[in-house]
């Protein structure tokens, strides 16, 4: 169902798209969970969606660098989603960078049928260019938070994720063996 003011006049809820994006150790997951349990404190319907590939905390839930958890159902691609967050009110979608091309237009459905989605995932790759499917879901919210972590550098803002190690992958699954925050000048500098 397309959002419409008649439907609103009948009280039928109108979707949203809502993005949390930042660097790593920015705190991205926990507000992802601090809006999901807010939702199930509200007794809606929540489903929460990771992808497969990310089993860095854990193979199911989503966790946080602080090890606040959510159980999560993990997925190959994004148009699992539609199936299986088809019945719900809200959906939450953690690691977004990671999710195939398909996942604005997944969002775009899900929102249109008047489901609240909430993502979260890094807006930057270790090179500092736009990651995966982020600046679409960016471009269609609604609502964009952009978080940013403390440089470990110099204590400056930090929105970039600086790879301390030498890989050129696009996609290295780590934590703070692997990538520390950092500003941009720190990050330019490569020191």
């Amino acid at each position: 169902m397309l959002f419409s003011e008649q439907n609103y006049r009948r009280g039928e809820f109108c979707g949203s798209i809502e993005v949390v994006c930042g660097s790593m150790f920015s705190g991205k997951t926990e507000e992802l969970i601090r809006r999901l349990k807010r939702a199930q404190i509200a007794k809606l319907n929540v489903e929460i969606f990771k992808p497969r590939t990310d089993i860095r905390y854990d193979e199911s839930a989503v966790v946080s660098h602080n090890a606040n958890a959510v159980q999560s159902t993990p997925v190959d691609h994004s148009s699992a989603i539609l199936l299986l967050g088809a019945n719900t009110q809200v959906v939450g979608i953690d690691e977004a960078q990671f999710f195939d091309d398909d996942l604005p237009e997944v969002c775009n459905k899900l929102a249109n049928k008047g489901i609240r989605v909430i993502v979260a995932g890094l807006d930057m790759d270790f090179s500092g260019k736009p990651f995966g499917p982020m600046p679409a879901l960016m471009a269609i919210a609604e609502h964009v938070t952009k978080v940013n972590a403390v440089c470990v550098r110099c204590g400056s803002p930090a929105m970039y994720s600086y790879r301390t190690i030498t890989n050129d992958a696009k996609i290295l699954l780590g934590e703070k063996e692997s990538y520390e925050p950092r500003c941009r000048c720190c990050f330019y500098s490569k020191d």
